[in-house]
């Protein structure tokens, strides 16, 4: 089968699911004093109903040392996305990265869906989000004003966008964690694989490129 067709046959496979449905995506980020796993809840809005719950798992002893050292950004992880039944929906995994980051993308049965690579010396952190094939999908690029990200296609044309909300006096002040919300154009198909990535990239963000958030 030719490599086009594979990969066409690959997204139409993503039957559309309720919650690729949504256009809208807030990431509450799990809070935590001296918190060295990761973990978020999505919901479709603020305060509504979770979606999905992203935690870390296989997190070792010398993990969690370089991450209270502030070294977070070079670490390993592993991320598994879930419905609230348990059911699989994403695994993010990347291994420790020192001048670049690779961090690959499984469905919720283990097939690949693709990756996403931070581009070296980036200021403001900037991804080439790929499918399984290595094709290039969108560009995910942060902005020098403030945490904001926009994935958008190779001429400039928006596809979505990342923004930090405003968390709470109690979140803000007393924890890492952050708050922040998706925002996809209508015009990426509900069974496109770039739904998937896009909400992979989101929760990996913070764990790859050197930003305050």
């Amino acid at each position: 089968m030719p490599r086009r067709a594979r990969r066409r046959q690959t997204q139409v496979a993503q039957q559309a699911d309720p919650v690729l449905s949504c256009n809208d995506f807030f990431f509450d980020e799990n809070m935590g004093l001296f918190k060295a796993a990761f973990g978020a809840d999505i919901r479709a809005s603020d305060g509504g109903e979770v979606l999905l719950q992203c935690r870390e798992q296989n997190i070792g002893r010398w993990t969690r040392f370089w991450r209270f050292a502030d070294m977070k950004r070079i670490t390993p992880f592993d991320l598994l996305v879930r419905y609230p039944d348990g059911r699989g929906f994403l695994r993010m995994r990347r291994g420790a990265a020192l001048w670049t980051s690779r961090v690959m993308v499984d469905d919720g049965a283990g097939m690949p869906l693709g990756m996403f690579v931070l581009r070296p010396f980036s200021v403001c952190g900037a991804f080439d989000v790929l499918d399984a094939y290595g094709a290039r999908l969108c560009v995910l690029k942060g902005s020098r004003l403030g945490w904001r990200f926009l994935f958008s296609t190779t001429d400039g044309t928006e596809l979505a966008r990342v923004e930090k909300v405003w968390a709470g006096w109690r979140k803000e002040l007393f924890s890492c964690a952050s708050d922040y919300r998706l925002t996809i154009d209508e015009a990426v198909g509900q069974a496109d694989v770039l739904r998937q990535m896009m909400l992979a990239s989101v929760l990996c963000i913070g764990m790859v490129a050197k930003i305050e958030v």
